[in-house]
């Protein structure tokens, strides 16, 4: 069953026979050996693809049932001995990933020693389910989905350059000076050309934000800043050790940017898993922890 299933979210054998690893030929017999005790085709294969037929869809709804309630079950034996146990799937995105969730997760095991857990680290809005994870840290606003989501706090920015940058560029006083400078933008975020502002007193800005350098990653806009390519809107959690070392400056200190969401996405099916709740748990309770993250209330 469990192989079944991960066929099917995957739409490949190789991927899924990866994943568990195993061999092509065990998924492969192990799925013949499936279909020929139901008697009915699970899964229609070419050299191309591997879709689900109607029987297996239905098929595919019990099984997460069923192996939700094994897991669960487990879960439950292995509370007798106080110790929970298992693996935890986690998406987070990238830069803050590293910067700050790894030390979370490591927390998290010191509390849970018997926990594993597999965190993978990406930018992209990735299918939870179809790349068997467990629940997902990500930035910004995100689009209705089947998934449980449960806000974890606002994600405060700031902007900043390094000090060598504003010596030889001068440095900003007004929004509007802003866009004589270089910017160093995300290139994977929408509207990054025009920065949103509101000043000390309400009044609100659209200030014009060009550069020659636009990266995908915050980490290589950390590196850009230390560098001196220029100016960028930062997350403080990315640059609030560089600025308390006196590696980067605030410029406009008394302006605001709007602050981004953190979420957690939670695949509903794993959501009761005791191991998976324990840790959303502790992340909720500890998200206050990192630099600029203002916990949802």
């Amino acid at each position: 069953m469990r192989t079944f299933v991960r066929v099917a979210e995957r739409g490949s054998l190789s991927a899924a026979a990866r994943e568990l690893g195993i061999g092509q030929s065990t998924v492969t017999r192990q799925l013949r050996e499936l279909e020929a005790a139901l008697g009915v085709p699970l899964l229609s294969r070419t050299t191309r693809r591997t879709t689900v037929t109607d029987e297996g869809r239905h098929y595919y709804a019990n099984c997460v049932q069923i192996l939700r309630l094994v897991e669960r079950a487990g879960d439950e034996a292995r509370a007798t001995r106080g110790a929970p146990a298992g693996t935890i799937r986690v998406s987070c995105t990238a830069a803050f990933g590293v910067l700050h969730a790894c030390h979370l997760v490591f927390a998290f095991q010191d509390r849970y020693p018997d926990i594993q857990v597999d965190l993978s680290l990406t930018d992209e809005r990735i299918d939870l389910v179809r790349e068997g994870v467990d629940i997902a840290l990500r930035l910004g606003p995100l689009s209705d989905s089947s998934l449980k989501l449960r806000a974890l706090g606002q994600s405060q920015r700031l902007l900043v350059a390094a000090p060598d940058y504003l010596a030889m560029k001068g440095t900003p006083r007004t929004p509007h000076e802003l866009s004589a400078h270089e910017g160093i933008r995300m290139a994977n975020v929408a509207g990054s050309d025009i920065l949103a502002l509101q000043g000390p007193d309400g009044e609100q800005y659209a200030v014009p934000f060009t550069g020659r350098f636009r990266v995908d990653h915050g980490l290589a806009a950390r590196v850009a800043l230390l560098a001196g390519r220029g100016i960028a809107p930062a997350h403080r959690w990315l640059v609030d050790d560089l600025i308390a070392d006196g590696r980067l400056v605030a410029i406009l200190p008394d302006h605001e940017l709007p602050a981004v969401p953190l979420s957690m996405l939670i695949v509903p099916e794993r959501a009761g898993i005791a191991r998976v709740r324990l840790l959303i748990d502790f992340l909720v309770d500890r998200i206050g922890s990192v630099p600029g993250i203002k916990p949802a209330a």
